[in-house]
């Protein structure tokens, strides 16, 4: 409780020029309601609507850790236990290195939380490799080591549950999580998987402006149902590889998002696929501040984002890496036609012409390793998607590195970092393919950061030191440059 004499310095101030009627009146309201103090000076506490987020914190040696968990709980100081969610819900972590997505939300009592639990449901993390420097790739979903993985959830510290909403960040540490050593190549799995999550509260911005403070950036999905209102719509995620019980999200918009393809909510079907960013409200309700439609047409819609595993312009085709789907496709990695394709580029950046270069996404210049969006409404035939599967648009998307800054200096009102990139990550790891953009340096990229750029590194940027970048990946002229939106902590390669 706090103290009676706080609690007249509030009310009287430091000198305690009250009357002896009004020190009664004070210290009577301190001994019955701690003054205000916090949930822990309330007799009668309320409770707090919370919304799990999923996050991740990983180098660039896996490109997908699918994980669903069949229940969270939180356990107080007394013993008792509260539950976020008991239906299965899965996130795909990697593409959410550094930022977050809504996995439930749940409404619990205002508390101290001193640990939690989770119950392991599916997992299948994949790594990406060459089998031959001029052929094939490689790849291996089937990671598992025998036995069932257990699952860690931290808590760094005591989680104070307060407030009318909140937020939960439910981070995978990817490499606890998968110990992982040497290249991508046969005869190096299966590594054996115990999931490990650190879990942290984020108290909600009344602006949110990046992940600490309530925003989500990049959201995926369908649009399952729209209000009669019209002024909100509700969103069914991908499904991840292996994952299979992807959130859903009720949003709203307002006369301040952005829409981009459409001239606004009137746009938007049962049906289309979306990307968007949200801001989590007061009240834990998740408000659209941008919502980008890249393709309008809904008919048979099929859509898979993740990275080009491998890109030949002479045939007008890709193999991408399926991280997320909506529709017909399932597999794990698929084959694309592009010769029909719209390209373009996120719409989650605005100051595309302001860099130093031209930033252009092509299929003259795309490259593996890029993160795209691809979609197509092409029928079924006996059941199945025609491969390769011709596709309608292909949109280049951000995508977080890891890397060790070997140099920095300024051009044009933005800070540029030369990042070297671990021999595993994709552009090194699948540069020199037959038919597709010769790159000069594949495990260098050079990052421009501007005044927008979100720092949320705890030291500066500086060479020798290792920081994870979030932003868009173009191929200039043989240079891989990225338009940095975001940097954090890196992860020891």
């Amino acid at each position: 409780m706090t103290s009676s004499f706080s609690c007249l310095e509030r009310y009287c101030g430091s000198r305690f020029s009250c009357s002896l009627s009004v020190i009664a009146i004070v210290l009577t309201t301190a001994f019955a309601s701690g003054c205000g103090g916090g949930p822990s000076g309330k007799t009668l506490p309320g409770n707090t609507t919370v919304v799990v987020m999923a996050s991740s914190t990983a180098d660039d040696q896996l490109v997908q850790f699918p994980v669903m968990l069949k229940n969270l709980t939180l356990t107080n100081q007394s013993g008792n236990t509260v539950t976020l969610f008991s239906t299965p819900v899965s996130a795909e972590f990697i593409h959410l290195n550094g930022n977050v997505e809504p996995m439930a939300t749940a409404n619990i009592p205002q508390d101290t939380y001193t640990s939690a639990t989770a119950e392991f449901g599916l997992t299948a993390p994949v790594c990406v490799g060459l089998q031959s420097r001029s052929t094939a790739f490689f790849i291996n979903g089937a990671m598992n080591g025998p036995g069932t993985p257990s699952v860690t959830v931290n808590l760094p510290a005591p989680i104070e549950v307060t407030g009318t909403a909140m937020g939960l960040v439910l981070n995978l540490q990817v490499s606890q999580s998968a110990p992982f050593s040497g290249g991508c190549v046969p005869g190096s799995l299966p590594v054996a998987v115990s999931p490990v999550f650190n879990l942290t509260p984020v108290v909600i911005a009344a602006q949110p402006t990046n992940s600490t403070n309530g925003k989500a950036f990049g959201l995926e999905g369908a649009i399952a149902s729209i209000a009669e209102s019209g002024t909100g719509f509700t969103v069914t995620a991908p499904d991840g590889y292996y994952d299979g019980n992807p959130p859903t999200w009720q949003v709203s918009t307002n006369g301040s998002t952005v829409f981009q393809g459409i001239s606004g909510a009137s746009g938007l079907n049962t049906g289309t696929a979306v990307d968007m960013d949200v801001a989590l409200q007061a009240d834990g309700s998740l408000m659209a501040t941008r919502v980008a439609v890249y393709n309008t047409d809904a008919t048979n819609l099929s859509l898979s984002s993740g990275q080009v595993l491998t890109a030949d312009a002479s045939q007008s085709r890709l193999d991408g890496l399926g991280t997320q789907t909506v529709g017909g496709i399932s597999e794990m990695d698929d084959i694309f036609g592009y010769g029909n394709a719209t390209f373009q580029v996120s719409g989650q950046f605005t100051n595309l012409q302001n860099l130093p270069f031209v930033a252009t996404f092509n299929a003259a210049n795309m490259v593996s390793g890029q993160n795209v969006l691809v979609t197509s409404n092409a029928p079924p035939v006996n059941g199945a998607l025609p491969l390769p599967l011709p596709l309608a648009t292909m949109t280049l998307m951000p995508q977080t590195i890891n890397g060790t800054v070997s140099e920095t200096s300024t051009s044009g009102g933005f800070t540029t970092y030369t990042v070297t990139l671990a021999p595993y990550d994709l552009f090194a790891e699948l540069a020199g393919q037959p038919g597709q953009p010769a790159l000069t340096s594949p495990n260098t990229v050079l990052v421009y950061a501007d005044s927008k750029t979100q720092m949320l590194n705890s030291s500066s940027v500086s060479v020798g030191g290792v920081f994870r970048f979030y932003g868009l990946v173009f191929n200039d002229n043989g240079m891989l440059t990225m338009d940095c939106a975001q940097v954090n902590d890196g992860v020891a390669e």
